[in-house]
This record gives structure tokens, sequence and C-alpha cells, in this order.
């Protein structure tokens, strides 16, 4: 009888260590989550502990809605779990993301950029009537990377511009006043420019570039408004590798007529050229860590997918197979396979997953990943989930891609309201 009571106290003494322990466990691994799909809002608990732990949402607030989108993009939910609906255990904020649904680019792009103001990208000297070599604008203050924006108190748009106003200070009083934007600061200093022997005019001693250009990718438009999003990265300056403030810019469609194949230690590249009959054309409003994105006008089409499909919000993407669209020859988009091999939260940058190349075509033309793939999109499961990004020096065949969320809440989708 006695042994009888030990084996049932026992019993109950290691059914209730059980029980404490998957307690514990489950407090542990109650949702760490910010983000979640509607339907993914109730985590599943089972058994027993769905009626033992309660959620209770305590207070919602409603992000505005998308330009990208007519219904709402996101809700913010205070989320509270609580023991046996008394007792709290944890409290958290879960972002909720509605569906929305766009198009997959994969179009090659040609982007051209005009500056906000004039970039410096180099210095050199100036030769007075001595033979000495000075530099007025680096003894002013002036750096690498820092944008002109006004001389004399006129604004400079070009480089042109800026010479013709250095010269002009420098003929009428001998010296420039020049406001330009330092480390996202602004900064006033007077130069004192130099008349330089072999040109005739006076200088001092800057090169600037007020433009880029190069071949991308576009990601994803939407057919509702035609806003688009594309390259997956930011532009910044080839010789100052500074962000590219834009004032004006396009993208127009581009052709790709060769490819320079990629290796280890050498990052290869697509060669196109500008369509000058351009089928679309857009516009250029913002330049952001994970993309350009603006309005596109004219044809865009994409052959894959004649309607737009759901977008896999980060909280969907997974390790495994997917699939990416982009152009290798001429203006023709296709379809090759890749594989998700790492995916990174909680990152609000560009480097969201590390993607994989697998179809035997793509590696033979390009040797994997090179420049101008950038802002191709990555479709898993019949989802819209990224773009590609970058790719890893030495190692072609692997590379980084964005979540296309994350170019959504970079793109101006949740700043800007539309009528329905």
């Amino acid at each position: 009888m006695e042994d009888d009571k030990r084996v049932k106290k026992r019993s109950v003494l290691l059914v209730i260590s059980l029980l404490y322990c998957t307690f514990l466990q489950l407090l542990v691994e109650l949702p760490q989550m910010h983000q979640a799909q509607v339907s993914q809002l109730e985590p599943s608990l089972s058994g027993v502990w769905s009626k033992v732990i309660q959620i209770e949402k305590t207070s919602s607030v409603s992000a505005s809605s998308s330009s990208l989108s007519n219904s709402q993009v996101s809700q913010k939910l205070d989320i509270a779990y609580k023991l046996f609906g008394i007792f709290p255990l944890k409290t958290g904020e879960v972002e909720v993301m509605s569906p929305m649904s766009l198009i997959p680019g994969g179009q090659s792009i040609g982007v051209t950029l005009q500056t906000k103001g004039v970039m410096v990208v180099g210095q050199a000297p100036v030769v007075d009537k001595n033979g000495k070599n000075s530099f007025p604008a680096k003894d002013a203050g002036i750096q690498v990377g820092d944008i002109l924006l006004k001389i004399e108190n006129q604004d400079v748009k070009t480089d042109q511009e800026v010479s013709n106003a250095i010269d002009a200070a420098g003929k009428q009083k001998g010296t420039a006043t020049v406001l330009f934007k330092h480390q996202e600061q602004m900064v006033e200093k007077v130069v004192t420019p130099i008349y330089c022997v072999e040109t005739g005019r006076y200088r001092m001693g800057l090169f600037v570039r007020d433009e880029a250009a190069g071949v991308g990718t576009l990601s994803f438009i939407n057919p509702a408004n035609n806003l688009y999003g594309a390259l997956g990265h930011v532009i910044t300056d080839a010789d100052t590798n500074q962000k590219i403030e834009v004032y004006n810019g396009k993208v127009i469609a581009s052709t790709i007529y060769a490819i320079e194949k990629g290796k280890r230690g050498h990052p290869g590249e697509k060669i196109g050229s500008f369509v000058p009959n351009s089928s679309f054309s857009g516009t250029i409003e913002k330049n952001t860590m994970t993309g350009i994105f603006g309005k596109m006008n004219g044809q865009v089409e994409n052959p894959y997918f004649k309607e737009a499909i759901p977008v896999g919000w980060e909280s969907e993407v997974k390790v495994g197979p997917a699939k990416i669209y982009t152009v290798i020859k001429g203006e023709k988009i296709e379809e090759f396979t890749v594989n998700i091999d790492r995916v990174m939260h909680n990152r609000t940058d560009s480097k969201n997953m590390i993607i994989r190349v697998t179809d035997p075509r793509l590696l033979e033309v390009t040797g994997g990943i090179i420049q101008g793939m950038s802002g191709s999109p990555i479709v898993q499961d019949g989802k819209l989930i990224g773009a590609v990004t970058h790719v890893f020096v030495n190692d072609a065949q692997r590379g980084y891609g964005v979540f296309i969320q994350n170019m959504i809440n970079d793109s101006s989708m949740r700043d800007k309201q539309e009528a329905a």
C-alpha cells in the first residue's frame, strides 16, 4: 500500500514537473516576431495550452494607406498573453501585414540620375601664372563626397554652372561663397579661386559630377497606379561611394548585347545600351537603401505574369527553392531557378537573404549573379518575396536578396494617401 502511494506520488510529481517544464518552454517560445500575416496573428497553441494561454489584443493602431495599394498595408497590434486569462505572461507588438499584389518585373532598364546639387568626386591642382600648384577648394575645407548647392547664393545643378559661377566670382571679387552639404550638414565656406593660365579661367581645383547612369533590373510594378520599384539597392557615386541625392532622373528600357561572365574575385556584368524608342519610361522620385522608386508610363510587360501576384511578407520567406526573372540577351525576360540558402530577419538594409543560383543555363552564361542583375524579382511559392541585390565577390554563384517588404517600406507607399 505504501509502495502504491509512493508510486502515485512520484507519478504526480513527474507529471507536474513535465507540465512545468512544458510551460516554461512555451513561455520562452511565445511569438517573438513583430510582423505577421493576418492569418498568422493567432499562434497555434495545441492541446490544453490553447485553453490556458489566452491572447488579448489590447490596442491597435492603423498605419496610413499605401500609394501602391488602395487597401491598408499594415496594422500594429499590442498583444498580451495571459495565463488562464488572468495572470500576464508576456506582451509585445505585432505588425499585421494586409494582403497586397504586384506584378514582378525582370525588364532590363537604363537609369539616369541628376543629383541635387553637384557632387565633388575629386581634386585637381590649379596651376597659377608662377607655375605653382594650388588647391583652393581643399584649402577652404571642401572634400570629396561633398555636394555643392550654391555659389554666391545662386543654385548650381550642373558642372558647367559650377565652373561659370566660380569664374565669374573670381573675376568680380576674387572670392566665392560656397554653400555645400558635408555628411548631412549644411556648411558655408569662402573660397579664393586661382586664375588658371592653361584654361584662362578662375578655378577652385575640383572634379565634379552632376549625373550618373547605368543598367539594372525592374523589380515590380503596381498595375493599379503604375508605381514601380527597381534595383534593390541604393545608387551611389562610382568614385566616392556616396549615396546620390536625386534632383531628377528617369528609367527607360535597355537592351543587353553582351555578358561579362563572373568569376572568383571578379564580378561579371551585363553590357547594355538604352533603347532609343523605349516602350516605357519612368520618373525617379526616391533613391533609398533598398532601391529606386517612382511612377512608370507606357507598356511594361512580363510574359510570365499577366496579372499581379501576392506579395510574400518577411515572415513567409523560407529556405528553399525559388525563381528569379531577368534579361541576359536583348530585352527578353527569362525565368531561372535559385535556392534561398539563408534568411536573415530583422535587417532593414538590402541584405536580407542569401541566394544561390542553381539554374545550369544561367551558370553557363553568366557564372551566377552579375552586375546589372540587381533588382531581378524573386518569386517563391507563387509570391513575390524580394529582389536580387549584390553578388559575392569570391563566389559568383551566390549573392544577397532584399525582402520585398523592405522595398515597400522604403517606397512612398506608406506615406501617401490615395483615394480608393
